[in-house]
């Protein structure tokens, strides 16, 4: 089934972009959270002519995306953590961690959705790459290192 995209979803698709999803998934998951909205001709053609509309906003939103991932191209986020002496952390390091250490050091806000962890979660000291989609066109990876208190 063809959807239309409301909003940014993690792993299907952003904002506008027409995707190909299981019925399923669209009749109980996108249509009633709002999501998604089914693809059929009228709303395709709707969604042109807003296309059409939003092409100078969405070149202002790309490079403001630009600049922040000129910013963060070569920052060195540091996490402070709890961990045993052999290096294992007491608990994991997330993305939740790695926005409140962005914006805390750097202030920098960054939604925690769009920071994407090698790994997933970190459970030992060391050095990692994280990376971060802040559009469309625009990813950036930076470096985490992740240190004890």
């Amino acid at each position: 089934m063809e959807v239309i995209l409301k909003e940014d979803i993690v792993n299907l698709g952003y904002t506008n972009e027409i995707v190909n999803v299981k019925n399923g998934y669209a009749r109980n998951y996108l249509f009633p959270k709002k999501l998604a909205i089914l693809a059929n001709e009228s709303n395709k053609k709707i969604l042109a002519e807003n296309m059409r509309q939003r092409s100078r906003k969405l070149e202002k939103m790309k490079n403001d995306a630009m600049s922040l991932a000129e910013r963060l191209t070569n920052l060195t986020v540091n996490i402070p953590v709890k961990a045993t002496e052999d290096g294992t952390i007491y608990g994991s390091v997330s993305n939740i961690n790695v926005a409140e250490a962005l914006k805390n050091q750097f202030d920098i806000e960054i939604d925690r959705k769009k920071i994407i962890i090698q790994g997933q979660h970190i459970k030992e000291l060391g050095q990692y790459k994280a990376a971060i989609g802040l559009h469309k066109d625009v990813r950036v990876e930076f470096n985490l290192n992740v240190i004890n208190e």
